[in-house]
């Protein structure tokens, strides 16, 4: 397999010593699973090397085609996946995550994340642990959880989670979070790095003139402003051109001017939901 892009994207070491890529391609809401599997193809092809689904996208199956349609070798690809809160608990956890392994197609796994912060994490966790000192999982981490859940679990088992994965756009940049994970040893990850379009971020006047300065979208400026920061980002689209734009930021450096602007834009709110929030929950329990 040949790539389309010419710029490689740097990897940046976990607390156990295992890279990761800073940027990799998100399957979230790719629920057609033909499409999921052609854009899957279409971005390993266009020089992406790291995957992200969830046992609750429902298209495992799917990128694990992909992946073997692919002809690139497992280890050349770093692939994450999730655990769902209805399969928490020890026994159940482990079982899910065999399941995923099947439908993936694979032996191992690059990642796990608990996706949630609620029901019985901490028996999930314990499983992810143990799949971790067996060599089943490189690395393993939890998903949307905030500072309190998060030290929480820090403090009160074996091991820290190498990635936590949360909602981190200009808009929403986890000052609290990062300020926990940094003492600790975690790497942010952003899923909804663009919000998905909320807040008129592909025409935001800000981004727009900070892109305009470099010749760049921004989207573009949008993501750089993240992994520039640390941030490790997973953009989804189903368009090729996409893709290529996204994957095309690892060439321009924003100023120190142009990121203390960009700063300047957290809001410190969610453009999707508040975790905190009991409705949430019930939501989600539901």
């Amino acid at each position: 397999m040949q790539n389309d892009s010419s710029t490689s994207v740097p990897s940046v070491k976990l607390n156990n010593g295992v890279l990761m890529p800073m940027e990799g391609f998100g399957v979230y809401q790719i629920a057609d699973l033909d499409e999921c599997r052609r854009s899957v193809l279409d971005a390993l092809e266009t020089g992406y090397r790291a995957i992200d689904t969830a046992q609750a996208y429902g298209n495992e199956q799917a990128v694990g085609d992909a992946l073997a349609q692919s002809g690139l070798d497992r280890d050349q690809v770093f692939l994450t996946t999730k655990v769902w809160i209805t399969n928490y608990g020890y026994d159940k956890t482990k079982a899910s995550v065999e399941e995923s392994m099947k439908k993936l197609g694979t032996d191992h796994l690059d990642l796990v994340l608990l996706h949630q912060p609620f029901n019985d994490y901490y028996a999930a966790w314990h499983a992810l642990e143990d799949l971790y000192d067996q060599g089943v999982l490189r690395a393993i981490g939890v998903s949307n959880f905030y500072a309190d859940r998060y030290v929480d679990l820090v403090k009160f088992n074996r091991i820290v989670p190498a990635v936590n994965q949360l909602e981190t756009h200009v808009f929403h940049q986890r000052p609290q979070e990062r300020t926990y994970m940094d003492k600790y040893g975690t790497r942010i990850e952003s899923w909804g790095p663009f919000a998905e379009g909320r807040q008129g971020m592909f025409t935001n006047p800000t981004l727009t003139e900070i892109g305009q300065a470099h010749g760049r979208t921004a989207a573009q400026v949008a993501l750089r402003f993240l992994v520039q920061d640390g941030v490790i980002v997973i953009p989804k689209t189903t368009h090729r051109e996409r893709m290529r734009e996204n994957l095309d930021i690892w060439d321009f450096r924003l100023s120190d001017q142009e990121m203390d602007r960009l700063r300047a834009m957290d809001t410190g709110k969610s453009a999707f939901m508040n975790h905190e929030d009991p409705e949430t929950v019930e939501d989600f329990a539901g």
